[in-house]
């Protein structure tokens, strides 16, 4: 299995920015300048790759690797429904019109069922030239999954469920903080950027990401801690 080998030991940023650099350049700009900060950026110009490369993408993209930053591509995975051949067809899409060097492969499935299924998905990831895959069930998966990643995102939710979530299970004590990663939206602005960084360490989570937007599109948002430091 292949591991992501972390330098940093304190909490990094995973960010799923899902807006497009022309409606949001100054974001971009201060994502592309925090890089010491980021554990990695999410790139998702169209719930994928799109039907065609957008070149304000692409320049992102190259701007984020040239800081040091691992971009990953973004697809969905129906939590198992979507085809083999489909989610491959988006990371192949991402890697030759983005130059990504990872994959956050979305709506994973958590059961013990569909290992094998995206056990072939890290296979072909790696394939396509991804040197970080991130699975993001959302909950604390079947404990195989951690074979199958670099890291899990093992809470993604509003902040009233993340602050009030329940035990981490034992398994994860097995594995450093740093394969496990927590994704929380609608934070107050009442509540401290550090508080939610001290959650995801206090449950073991070594990436984490917690930002203001809510609704059906939460991560059009940058994280508290990055918007504080602009």
């Amino acid at each position: 299995m292949h591991v992501t080998p972390y330098e940093k030991k304190d909490p990094m940023l995973l960010v799923p920015l899902y807006e497009h650099p022309a409606d949001r350049p100054e974001d971009w700009e201060l994502l592309i300048r925090a890089a010491p900060r980021l554990h990695s950026v999410v790139l998702n110009p169209d719930s994928g790759p799109g039907d065609a490369p957008d070149e304000r993408f692409a320049v992102v993209a190259e701007r984020l690797r040239e800081a040091g930053v691992p971009v990953l591509g973004y697809a969905d995975t129906d939590y198992g429904r979507r085809p083999h051949a489909a989610v491959v067809q988006d990371l192949l899409r991402h890697r030759d019109w983005y130059a990504t060097d990872g994959a956050f492969l979305d709506q994973a499935a958590a059961g013990p069922e569909f290992l094998a299924h995206y056990g072939r998905l890290g296979v072909a990831a790696r394939a396509a030239g991804a040197r970080t895959v991130v699975l993001n069930h959302g909950v604390h998966p079947h404990p195989g999954y951690a074979e199958l990643a670099d890291l899990l995102v093992t809470f993604e939710g509003p902040w009233d469920a993340y602050r009030d979530a329940a035990a981490v299970p034992p398994w994860t004590a097995d594995h450093p903080a740093q394969r496990f990663c927590h994704l929380v939206y609608a934070v107050p602005p009442g509540a401290p950027a550090s508080l939610a960084e001290q959650l995801a360490s206090q449950r073991g989570a070594g990436v984490h990401c917690a930002v203001p937007g809510t609704g059906a599109h939460p991560w059009g948002t940058l994280p508290y801690a990055l918007e504080a430091a602009g």
